[in-house]
């Protein structure tokens, strides 16, 4: 099996200790730090923002994939990537100029993503996939921590592993949403890089043994 890359979302993480937090995510297998930041507006609740991030970058050496579930998120990648970012990842839904923003954020040093909800096609994005480092595929609807996962999203991951390997791309497929003990099994046979998971994560119920 393929390397596959573990990103703890510390929207399940105790928001009172998220250093903690972090220390956690390093000794149990976790690659890569997910911040999910909520607006209030494309999704319904608010998490936190550049402030908490920059707080906790100094106590974590993995990288942050900084997900804006935000609108207008073509104003919010130069501050984030200054708060300590590595990977920012945007709704195609939340963007008219996806290409413009994702070249934005390749000129601040950082790495692209790009992401789609549960309603929106992976042909959606075909004409981008080029250009970014990482899909992020929802299986459930941004937004609240602990959804069920949504069946039919999985084959968007399956769908863009092929794609990619007919165009000879390089992206990374990231899934995010409901990845748990049940679930888990058939969201690594359609082949993703890198697994998002909150609630499971954080309650132990994720055992993870796939570094």
């Amino acid at each position: 099996m393929k390397n596959i890359m573990l990103a703890p979302s510390l929207l399940s993480a105790d928001f009172s200790d998220l250093k903690s937090a972090l220390v956690k995510i390093e000794e149990n297998g976790g690659s890569v730090v997910h911040i999910d930041v909520m607006d209030g507006l494309f999704v319904p609740q608010i998490s936190y923002g550049q402030p908490v991030v920059q707080s906790i970058r100094p106590y974590s050496k993995l990288p942050f994939d900084v997900h804006l579930m935000v609108e207008k998120p073509e104003n919010q990648v130069e501050s984030f990537a200054s708060s300590g970012a590595d990977w920012i990842t945007f709704h195609h839904e939340a963007c008219v100029h996806s290409h413009r923003l994702i070249q934005k954020i390749h000129s601040l040093g950082k790495k692209a993503g790009i992401s789609i909800v549960p309603s929106t096609p992976v042909q959606a994005i075909s004409e981008l996939l080029e250009y970014v480092d990482l899909v992020l595929v929802m299986t459930v609807n941004p937004g609240f921590g602990g959804q069920k996962l949504i069946p039919s999203c999985v084959k968007k991951i399956s769908e863009l592993a092929e794609i990619r390997k007919d165009r000879n791309l390089n992206f990374l497929i990231s899934v995010d949403g409901g990845v748990n003990s049940e679930t888990m099994d058939s969201v690594l046979a359609a082949g993703p890089d890198v697994v998002v998971s909150g609630s499971a994560f954080f309650s132990g119920k994720l055992k993870w043994n796939n570094s």
